[in-house]
């Protein structure tokens, strides 16, 4: 039998090798498979491991081999770079944006490159040629001596958006890196001997180019459209895979009302030239983007059969918690994409249709209920109240309405897996839902209350059916990719610090170790001298757990046996969307709460307000036993009220004037919305 093309060497499924004449361990003891050479682990981004003397069967005796603290014992910053391995060597990216090349049996550093241009987050080196690639602030790519850390070469390029946080992906002589962030992304490739320029692919198309007219007037300017994650590249086609982020234009990324259009290729899959960048083809996911839906996430290459016919596909998408599967040779939807109409707003300049695939998503696309974990009975499904809530793509204008997944949730930028054993893909998503209005200055408004929590999905890519959902107590949306190995195990971190090991096969959790702090980047599996090893990065970011997510510079490794103890469990992130505002104890205010006024410096203000922060206070801490009184003050225009959400206790209305009293006597958090705007939100802290 003559055994087909590997999409890349270390990515075939044993069944595969086995019919090529090869039996499983002689897979695993293949030189491809010890390494895990890129982000995403091959140019498919499988985020695979060919490796098996890992197993269910001795996972539990999994122990720390090591851990270095890369930065000294760092505590803070923003850590979302996932390491690679190369020839038993690690190369990992800090908080810092500094490169640190580690020995992967001992932990020790074997070199350390500091960034002179200041701190910047980073997101994984390439490896290639003898060099190791990173990206520094105002767009500076430069070249590291693979076995010194010295410096090769370095190169700025301006004009394309920054070219800063996006992982570095390198292939036959070219570096292939996206920017973010700027007023207009572009898809690069740099010459790995120089860092010359060799071509560039705009992500909004300007006129007198394919998708040209899909922008109104001169808004393609400054339309956005960065690919901030990183590629993938099918060498047999000779093409590569770039996903771009959403529109932007007017006040915010959520108005589309100086837009018009489709605009393209913002939200879209562009199927480039590999050597010359040329276009190919593309497939948009969401047109005219008004709810910051970026379906940017790095795109996965698999090989499966559809309808009985063996099909190159290409797994896109999703923080719309669905999957667009798409034909990779021509972009075609072998499982069936339909434009189905949805609601319009003509302000907002919105597009009459969406796509939508055949079999659905793999998420909740209406924020009525929102599982939140087994693993935390009793807490509540449901949105947080006064609310408009819409499904996925309804329209606003000034009007907050909720949707889900959220700008925030669905799969945003954690890495995928591609088991080649199971044959499913495997994600890491979010349920945080959003506000979306033009009154909001940003991109959306996670309502304070919500709790943000998630989980792992699995998906068979031949049919675009869910296999297994676990839900889980965190968001698993931002960084915790995810790994799979040969061996059927699946691991993935919390940001509590948590490396989980899953059954890949139905998602029963078979092992968990703390790292000490949040892990927003995905675990990598190598092999030294025939004993394997698992990998992770724990260092934590902010998103979407603000500053209660525990941070860290930990590097560690795991190895049947190992000696190092586990680290000291952190104070786990806070789930529930805080308020605006420190605590202000009830003494202070006769335990009395002014509704739609700000508070500051001690002060009620004297103007009635609709913003998030207009209660005053928006954090009141009593002891258990108060009563607490809600007023709307004389002066006051509008009925405002306080609901009470998700234990129920009170939803009162009251006009200009009234007030209302509760006695609290159990201590808790107590959340609480107006009914006028929902925005206004406080919290009651009741102490034992």
């Amino acid at each position: 039998m003559v055994r087909r093309r590997e999409l890349l060497a270390g990515a075939v499924a044993a069944a595969a090798l086995a019919g090529a004449g090869q039996s499983p361990a002689a897979a695993a003891v293949r030189r491809s498979d010890r390494d895990f050479p890129k982000v995403g682990g091959n140019l498919a981004n499988h985020n695979h491991s060919a490796l098996r003397r890992l197993h269910p069967g001795n996972v539990r005796r999994l122990r720390g081999a090591w851990v270095n603290h890369i930065e000294g014992g760092l505590m803070a910053g923003n850590s979302q770079s996932t390491a690679v391995a190369v020839d038993g060597v690690l190369f990992v990216e800090s908080a810092l944006g500094n490169v640190v090349a580690v020995d992967g049996r001992t932990g020790a550093t074997i070199w350390k490159y500091e960034q002179t241009r200041g701190a910047v987050t980073r997101r994984g080196v390439a490896v290639g040629a003898g060099k190791v690639f990173t990206c520094a602030n105002d767009n500076w790519l430069i070249a590291l001596d693979q076995r010194t850390g010295q410096v090769v070469w370095e190169r700025q390029h301006h004009g394309y958006g920054n070219l800063e946080k996006v992982a570095v992906t390198y292939h036959d002589g070219l570096l292939h890196c996206g920017t973010n962030d700027g007023p207009r992304g572009a898809a690069l490739a740099f010459d790995a001997a120089t860092g010359d320029l060799v071509w560039h692919f705009w992500g909004t198309a300007e006129p007198g180019t394919v998708g040209g007219g899909t922008w109104e007037g001169e808004s393609w300017r400054e339309g956005g459209a960065t690919p901030w994650m990183h590629c993938a590249i099918d060498p047999d086609l000779r093409l590569v895979y770039w996903t771009f982020g959403n529109a932007r234009g007017g006040r915010s990324s959520q108005d589309g009302s100086e837009r018009g259009g489709q605009n393209l290729f913002a939200n879209s899959i562009v199927a480039l030239d590999l050597r010359t960048g040329a276009y190919r083809w593309h497939f948009q996911s969401v047109h005219h983007d008004i709810w910051d839906m970026d379906n940017v996430m790095a795109p996965v290459l698999v090989d499966a059969r559809v309808h009985g016919r063996l099909r190159k596909l290409v797994v896109y998408g999703s923080k719309t918690g669905m999957y667009y599967i798409l034909d990779r040779t021509d972009g075609s939807a072998p499982l069936g994409i339909d434009e189905v109409p949805v609601p319009q707003e003509p302000r907002q300049k919105t597009w009459p249709t969406q796509p939508f695939p055949r079999q659905g998503g793999w998420t909740e696309l209406t924020p009525a209920r929102q599982p939140l974990g087994t693993e935390v009975p009793g807490l509540p499904h449901r949105a947080v109240p006064n609310y408009r809530i819409g499904p996925l793509y309804t329209p606003h204008w000034d009007e907050p309405i909720l949707t889900i997944p959220g700008h925030g949730g669905g799969a945003d930028w954690s890495a995928h897996s591609y088991s080649a054993s199971t044959r499913l893909v495997y994600t890491g998503f979010g349920y945080v839902a959003a506000a979306h209005s033009l009154t909001e200055a940003s991109n959306g408004l996670r309502p304070p209350g919500e709790y943000m929590t998630g989980g792992v999905v699995a998906v068979d890519p031949s049919t675009n059916r869910v296999r297994w959902k676990k839900n889980l107590p965190y968001s698993m949306a931002h960084g915790n990719g995810v790994l799979t190995t040969a061996s059927d195990l699946l691991f993935i971190g919390q940001p509590d610090g948590n490396l989980l090991c899953l059954d890949a096969r139905d998602g029963r959790e078979l092992w968990r170790w703390q790292t000490g702090a949040g892990v927003s980047s995905a675990p990598i599996a190598y092999e030294i001298d025939g004993e394997q090893y698992i990998a992770v990065y724990a260092g934590g970011t902010s998103i979407p757990y603000g500053n209660s997510a525990p941070r860290g510079d930990h590097l560690w490794a795991f190895k049947l046996g190992g000696g190092a103890p586990p680290a000291p469990t952190p104070p786990p992130p806070v789930v529930r969307r805080p308020v605006s505002g420190g605590p202000v104890d009830g003494g202070a205010v006769n335990n009395t709460v002014v509704l739609a006024r700000v508070y500051a410096n001690g002060q009620v203000g004297a103007v009635e307000s609709t913003a998030v922060n207009a209660m005053a206070p928006t954090h009141l801490r009593v002891p258990a036993g108060t009563t607490v009184t809600f007023v709307n003050p004389a002066d006051n225009v509008h009925v405002h009220g306080a609901t009470q959400f998700f234990e129920g206790l009170f939803d009162v209305r009251l006009k200009p004037g009234e007030s209302f009293q509760y006695t609290f006597t159990k201590p808790g958090e107590y959340f609480f919305n107006d009914c006028h705007s929902p925005r206004p939100t406080g919290k009651i802290e009741v102490t034992p």
